[in-house]
Formats: structure tokens, C-alpha cells, sequence
């Protein structure tokens, strides 16, 4: 495997304070990788994780590192081949869902330069939101829950993981918090030993991702809680 990528044990926790309490939390494992030296599986370990253009930005037909670049360009940005790291789901047993990826991209001597999160709902839609520090705020721009409107504000603290991942994410809505999200995680060497230990303890990890997020929603749903109707999204170039 590539000495580039690592691997990270780690959970996701949703807690919504707007309209209804509830909060949620559940086991994950991520990768992150470069997107120059993706990582080179054993043959037997190749179907838990694939890397592929299409579940990402941008056109299928060109590698991810690609599509990266042409989307930051529409932003104005050139790495002049700096490195790239994607925090991500890899593709497994032939499905692959990532309510969110993060791209940490950095210029040629090395400096970060720009973080993209990409962020993908359950209707096939996905946008980024590129911010110049690791902490920034953004206004909300995409419908991702059937229960909150596409407004208010993004507050992302999105450093470059190294031993720990710690990511995120409060949006703010009326002057006060609706949602925060958090990804924790510890690294853990990516060798295809650990790899096969996680598969085994959590497998079909991105089908329980999809499958749990409808499963929260229908609760809501259950609880009465509004649904408002989804506007239409315009992809953007480049992506």
C-alpha cells in the first residue's frame, strides 16, 4: 500500500437543537490518501476500497487529482502541482456514499493554500465550499436534510489530521445553533492487515452510512417534524 495514505478508526456525531432534540452517533473508518499516490491494494483487498473519479467531483473520465484541479481553477486557485490530500470513503463491495469529503490542498512548497469540503445529499446531488483556512464560515448554499431550508451559515474547523482527526461542522441559523456534526478518529498505520481488521469489524461500512441517515430521517419525519421541499440545484463548473 502507499506510505501516503493512512487510515483513521473514528465516529460521526450529528446533534440537532432546532425544532426537535436529537442526536445520533456511529462508528466509521476513513481514509485519507494523496491523490498522486492513491493507494495499491492487494488483489483479495481490492473490492473494500476503490478510488474512483466518478464518486467524486467533477467528469468520471479523468482521476480525481484532475478534477480537483479544474475546480480549483474556476476558483481562481493554482497549486502548480502541490499536494493534494481527500479525506473519504473508499468504494466497498461496489457502493460508496460520503456525506462528506475534504480536500486539503497545498501549494508546490508545500503550504496549504485552500480546503474544499464536499458535501453530497441522499438525491444524488453533491457541492463544494472552498475556504482559505482550516477554520472559516460560509453560508449555507446546498439542501442537504428534507428538514432544514438552504440558509444561515456553515462554521467548519477542518485541520489536516495527523495522529488525531478532529472535524467540525455547526451551522447557525437565527443566532443560534441548528446542527453541529463532528468526525473524531484515531490513525492507524494503513496496511492491508489493519485494513481487513476494520472491513471485519465494520462491514459495508458506506451502506450503513446511507442506509442509517434515511433511517434518522424517517424518525424525524415520524416525530412530525416539516418537511421542506428541495430547490434545484445547479451543479457548478468544473464540478
Amino acid at each position: 500500500m502507499s506510505t501516503a495514505a493512512r487510515l483513521f478508526d473514528g465516529e460521526v456525531r450529528h446533534v440537532r437543537r432546532e425544532a426537535q432534540d436529537y442526536r445520533f452517533a456511529h462508528r466509521v473508518y476513513l481514509w485519507l490518501v494523496d491523490l498522486d499516490a492513491l493507494p495499491e491494494l492487494p488483489r483479495w483487498l481490492r473490492p473494500f476500497a476503490r478510488f474512483e473519479a466518478r464518486d467524486h467531483l467533477g467528469d468520471p473520465d479523468r482521476t480525481i487529482r484532475e478534477n480537483v484541479d479544474a475546480y480549483l481553477a474556476t476558483q481562481g486557485v493554482d497549486l502548480r502541482g502541490g499536494r493534494i490530500l481527500m479525506l473519504a470513503n473508499a468504494r466497498a463491495a461496489g457502493y460508496v456514499f460520503n456525506p462528506l469529503s475534504v480536500y486539503w490542498c497545498h501549494r508546490a512548497t508545500g503550504e496549504l493554500e485552500c480546503v474544499v469540503a464536499e458535501v453530497h445529499n441522499t438525491y444524488g446531488e453533491r457541492h463544494c465550499y472552498l475556504v482559505r483556512t482550516e477554520r472559516a464560515q460560509v453560508d449555507k448554499a446546498f439542501y442537504v436534510s428534507p428538514f432544514l431550508a438552504v440558509d444561515g451559515e456553515y462554521r467548519m474547523s477542518l485541520p489536516e489530521p495527523d495522529d488525531r482527526l478532529a472535524l467540525a461542522i455547526t451551522l447557525r441559523r437565527n443566532g443560534s445553533t441548528a446542527l453541529t456534526a463532528t468526525v473524531t478518529g484515531t490513525r492507524l498505520a494503513a496496511t492491508p492487515r489493519a485494513l481487513a481488521a476494520l472491513v471485519l469489524r465494520r462491514p459495508f461500512v458506506t451502506h450503513r452510512t446511507s442506509a442509517l441517515i434515511r433511517l434518522h430521517g424517517i424518525r424525524l419525519w415520524l416525530r412530525r417534524l416539516p418537511v421542506v421541499p428541495r430547490p434545484p440545484h445547479h451543479p457548478q463548473e468544473g464540478v
